[in-house]
């Protein structure tokens, strides 16, 4: 795993108070020498069809992987893990929580019109909005704004959000206390600006091609549901300059099979990922072209803890510990995923998190106990526990649950009913509660673990597990006042013992981001988030 850097960089920054750096490393670089297709156009499997494309309206990667090609916020994180400037020239801050952005001169949306501090300041009172309904409107409560928590819970006003316009150039944001992770959070994509006057013209249609307008490298010009989405390069982008690429195709492609056959058939540049059972062929046969990075993100299986009888911890805590999560990582996968027993990571934002005892025990063991746990819940031969395993729809989800059931039958008689979903479906369910076990992951926002941790805080929008355990919510509130990052880090590990007895969610494995890249695609290098950026590559005459 990559070395963390943005705590090391924020506490500088905390210090000078100001940071106004070049933003070379966020655009296309193109090496001496190289010579450029004529036709630069780039074809990328996305895996899904996005549920929208409004920023406040979505929460995964197969929405973001878009958002982030057509939107920019105030700042972005670059792949070493650097604050970097995008719509925010440069910034400087007031006793750790008093900061004042200043957006780039002439800085406009791609219809040519100003995009000013009073477009950012409505933005985020739209996503902390209850009426909006977004699955990050606590994300601005998480970052400590002024106010935040209280909107997100309807008790007081979107427009009492701590945040206001000083001009049509400076924005002021303000903090509840100091946060070490505040810059990288502003990086997310549900903080990027909109457009006021659209969405209050079009409504749910402003994000359709003949509406939107953007802010970042690119502009949505079609949009298939169900076949592709394409996107223009943007002229009017601030930095539009240093982008190369001038049209992008993403490509909705669940079955990974189909994704490989479309790519040896050179209709595909980037995969969106490269399927369990072909991995270690496609190596052989396609050696460099297979791109395999390590990613801050955990797979794993949320219970409804709100549903019997995943109310009784005993019993999910059963589950966890009868699971083999070193056969699915390294057989199941086989790509460098490792087994996890934290639902965060070991070793994230200058932190290394213990696992549970448990997690050491021989696999014996631990069958053992998770056997007399569910007895004691009441649960055996002669009734044993049934339930439903929700999954969307994908290969190696299919793969990964049919081994999971498979050892729950071994190990402790469990029946367990196997159902798919595409993935739109599979998020209604779960946000509604219509589930018993859901196999879901988490990307981090952002390089600490409260990104993680976060979405089992009660009362959090991401919370679907309903979870709730103040010995936990305590954790959190004294990690986010913590002076250091290894008084952070103690209470993180409070936190993630919570979980480890309590078990909300069955962490499997931590990720790898694994792709087939075509030769003659330069600039592709993933963040430690798994993200890629179009603006960053171009295409290599071939």
């Amino acid at each position: 795993m990559k070395s963390p850097k943005h705590n090391r960089i924020t506490q500088r920054l905390l210090t000078t108070g100001l940071l106004c750096v070049t933003s070379s490393a966020f655009a296309a670089t193109v090496p001496a020498g190289t010579e450029l297709a004529a036709d630069q156009t780039l074809v990328r499997n996305n895996g899904s069809e996005p549920s929208s494309l409004d920023p406040h309206k979505v929460e995964s990667d197969v929405e973001a992987n878009i958002i982030k090609d057509m939107f920019e916020g105030l700042v972005s994180v670059n792949v070493d893990g650097q604050v970097e400037p995008r719509l925010a020239e440069k910034w400087e801050e007031e006793n750790n929580t008093v900061w004042t952005f200043h957006l780039r001169p002439g800085v406009t949306w791609s219809d040519g019109t100003a995009i000013t501090a009073q477009d950012i300041v409505w933005s985020w009172q739209r996503l902390v909005d209850p009426k909006t309904v977004s699955p990050y409107a606590t994300y601005p409560a998480n970052m400590h704004i002024v106010n935040a928590a209280e909107i997100a819970d309807g008790k007081k006003a979107p427009d009492t959000l701590g945040v206001k316009a000083l001009n049509d150039t400076t924005l002021q944001v303000t903090l509840t206390q100091p946060n070490a992770a505040f810059l990288p959070m502003l990086a997310h994509q549900s903080m990027v600006p909109v457009d006021k006057i659209l969405i209050a013209r079009f409504g749910d249609k402003w994000t359709q091609p003949e509406h939107i307008v953007t802010s970042g490298p690119y502009k949505l010009s079609q949009w298939v549901v169900n076949e592709r989405i394409v996107a223009q390069r943007n002229p009017r982008y601030w930095d539009n300059a240093h982008t190369v690429i001038n049209t992008v195709t993403y490509l909705p492609i669940a079955s990974e099979t189909a994704d490989v056959n479309r790519y040896r058939a050179g209709e595909i540049d980037i995969t969106s990922t490269v399927p369990i059972n072909q991995f270690a062929s496609l190596k052989k046969t396609l050696g460099d072209q297979v791109n395999v990075k390590p990613q801050l993100a955990t797979y794993y299986y949320q219970f409804n803890t709100t549903k019997p009888p995943f109310n009784d911890p005993r019993v999910r805590r059963a589950l966890n510990m009868a699971l083999d999560k070193e056969i699915i990582a390294q057989k199941v996968l086989g790509q460098g995923q490792r087994a996890a027993w934290l639902l965060s990571q070991p070793d994230i934002g200058g932190v290394k998190l213990t696992n549970p005892d448990y997690a050491s025990w021989p696999m014996e063991k631990r069958i053992s106990e998770a056997q007399k746990l569910l007895e004691a819940a009441g649960f055996g031969k002669d009734h044993p526990l049934t339930f439903n395993l929700l999954y969307n729809t994908q290969e190696s989800h299919q793969r990964i649950a049919i081994a999971a059931s498979s050892m729950w039958k071994k190990n402790l008689g469990v029946e367990v009913k196997l159902q798919n979903q595409e993935w739109k479906t599979m998020l209604d369910n779960m946000h509604t509660g219509n589930f018993d076990v859901v196999r879901y992951a988490w990307i981090a926002d952002y390089d600490d673990a409260s990104t993680f941790l976060n979405n089992f805080r009660t009362g959090d929008s991401e919370n679907t597990s309903r979870y709730s355990s103040p010995a936990f919510d305590e954790a959190l509130i004294n990690a986010s006042k913590a002076k250091d990052v290894a008084e952070r880090g103690k209470y993180y590990q409070q936190a993630e013992d919570s979980l480890g007895q309590d078990v909300p969610a069955i962490p499997v494995y931590h990720y790898v981001r694994s792709h087939l890249v075509k030769p003659w695609v330069g600039g592709f290098n993933p963040d430690q988030l798994g993200y890629y950026y179009t603006k960053d590559m171009y295409i290599k005459k071939h």
